[in-house]
């Protein structure tokens, strides 16, 4: 599989993200550990080199999971984690936008998974920031500048954005130069397109979240779509492996994480990369977004 730069590190194209592994709603225990471990290393043993992750995935769970099926890691395993957010007892969702909150996430993290660096780290920004207390309505400049200083400290190799707009993601260029941008992007949904162009111009990872389409409820689904659904036909592929597929094929910045619970269905997410799609096939799927 092709690989793309991530900061200092050169990564596959197809990670794996972890946000499935605890159970329902990204909290507490899985819905079975031994194949939660499984699906972990053998990510690992089909050449997943790049993991991302957080600490509020259980909380803890994710990181917990991780190091005890592949501690002690790989030297060339990449771990990413983001920051932003913490939860409740009832798996809410807490911002932790502050610079100190910042830096306790990324600690929080390196305690979790037993390491003392991490590959990068994505700084993730609240949806609606108009919405939130006043104490976590932070400036983006004081939070990038404690992503900095935790570069500079060593603790983090990379510094990454979530949820950004294409101002956001400029003035996290110039001030803290990022190494990828996480946002919101598929063949049903490329609103961010602007993002990813300027990411890919600028050299910098563009890694997608629900990259077959958001896993709210009444969203376009990318493996529903029938013109996906008539070229994986075509072509022999599972519907999802063709809607991944055309995001390798789209730009060589884009770095997948597709996250799953199960072995199966992570080996049918990796084998993703071996499909080659026509200009036809190309074509005819991107008629789809029109």
């Amino acid at each position: 599989m092709d690989t793309y730069a991530l900061g200092s590190y050169a990564v596959h194209r197809i990670g794996f993200g972890a946000m499935q592994l605890p159970g329902r709603g990204v909290m507490g225990p899985p819905r079975d550990r031994d194949e939660a471990l499984a699906v972990v290393r053998r990510a690992i043993e089909l050449g997943v080199d790049h993991i991302d992750t957080a600490q509020y995935y259980g909380p803890d769970v994710a990181n917990e999971l991780i190091r005890e099926a592949a501690y002690p890691y790989p030297e060339n395993l990449v771990l990413v984690s983001k920051v932003g957010a913490f939860r409740d007892e009832k798996g809410g969702w807490i911002p932790g936008q502050r610079p100190e909150q910042l830096r306790s996430g990324v600690e929080d993290n390196l305690r979790s998974l037993g390491i003392e660096r991490l590959g990068a780290v994505n700084l993730r920004l609240m949806d609606h920031p108009s919405t939130l207390p006043a104490d976590q309505r932070v400036a983006l400049e004081d939070q990038l500048a404690e992503m900095v200083a935790l570069r500079e400290e060593g603790k983090i190799a990379g510094i990454g954005i979530s949820t950004a707009t294409r101002a956001q993601v400029e003035q996290a260029i110039e001030q803290a130069g990022i190494v990828c941008v996480q946002n919101a992007f598929s063949l049903l949904d490329q609103k961010d397109a602007d993002v990813l162009e300027l990411c890919h111009e600028r050299g910098i990872a563009y890694t997608p979240f629900f990259p077959l389409g958001s896993a709210f409820p009444n969203s376009p689904k990318v493996q529903r779509n029938a013109a996906v659904q008539a070229v994986a036909e075509r072509i022999g592929a599972m519907p999802a492996q063709v809607g991944l597929a055309w995001l390798l094929a789209h730009r060589d910045n884009i770095l997948l994480i597709p996250g799953t619970s199960r072995v199966g269905h992570l080996e049918q997410n990796l084998a993703a990369g071996e499909i080659t799609l026509s200009p036809e096939d190309i074509a005819e799927l991107e008629s789809a977004a029109v």
